[in-house]
């Protein structure tokens, strides 16, 4: 599963939690996931910006 899709499965199982314990934890994960994907992406910019080598 990719970060993307775990963030939006995190988001899923978030929306749909009536406890509050639950949720506090969801949360918690939800944050970390979205952590991990801003630096998978910060990788990914990049590569692509770099300047091709000579």
């Amino acid at each position: 599963m990719t970060t993307y899709d775990h963030i939006q499965e995190l988001r899923a199982e978030l929306a749909a939690s009536l406890d509050a314990g639950e949720r506090q934890q969801i949360a918690a994960e939800l944050e970390q996931a979205m952590v991990q994907h801003a630096a998978e992406k910060a990788v990914f910019d990049a590569l692509f910006s770099a300047e091709p080598p000579r």
